[in-house]
């Protein structure tokens, strides 16, 4: 039940960055929610509390942007300490072997008006297996006078691709990825004296 990535992540993320600007992911407004069904009773959300990595964005030609993210899977959280404990456990995540989740984009394409399909590698408990998110940018708008970008993004996976298959088929395969970025332009390095 540990598929996102973002991360991801998630993220949301780009590929093939060729004028694309450096941004800073904004980890305070940024959320990487995972949702699983538990026995058909309720409908499970977690998240990863901290997220990383780089990001390019080209705010003229979405397409040519890139990201690659990294969630430490230290920082699941669904608000249950015991719950938590047991996705970092070797049932779930197994934290102690395979300590982040990833996903690096592989491909940018338009989906027409604001949206995009986000293509790229997603790994989970040491498998990588490719993932499409559908993206859509909410804002280019600078935020105080500094470049930004909002996105969403959501992709279905299934655990047992990334062989995580505890308690299965009780705990349905599926698992619903939603992610929620922001992110600004990264200040530039001061000069060296």
């Amino acid at each position: 039940m540990k598929r996102l990535l973002l991360a991801a992540a998630l993220f949301a993320g780009f590929a093939g960055a060729a004028q694309a600007a450096k941004y800073e992911i904004d980890a305070r407004h940024t959320q990487v929610l995972f949702t699983y069904n538990h026995f058909g009773y309720s409908n499970i959300t977690g998240r990863f509390t901290e997220v990383s990595g780089t990001f390019d964005f080209d705010a003229k030609d979405p397409t040519k942007s890139s990201i690659d993210v990294q969630l430490p899977i230290s920082s699941v959280s669904t608000g249950v300490v015991k719950m938590d404990e047991h996705l970092r456990s070797a049932d779930m995540f197994d934290e102690a072997k395979f300590p982040t989740a990833s996903f690096k984009s592989t491909k940018v394409t338009s989906a027409g008006g604001n949206k995009l399909k986000v293509a790229g590698d997603l790994t989970i408990h040491g498998v990588t297996r490719p993932v499409v998110f559908d993206v859509t940018i909410n804002s280019t708008a600078p935020k105080r006078d500094t470049p930004a970008a909002g996105f969403d993004a959501t992709t279905t996976i299934k655990r047992s691709d990334f062989d995580v298959k505890f308690m299965l088929p009780g705990v349905p395969d599926e698992i619903k990825l939603n992610i929620t970025m922001e992110a600004k332009a990264a200040s530039e390095a001061p000069a060296a004296k």
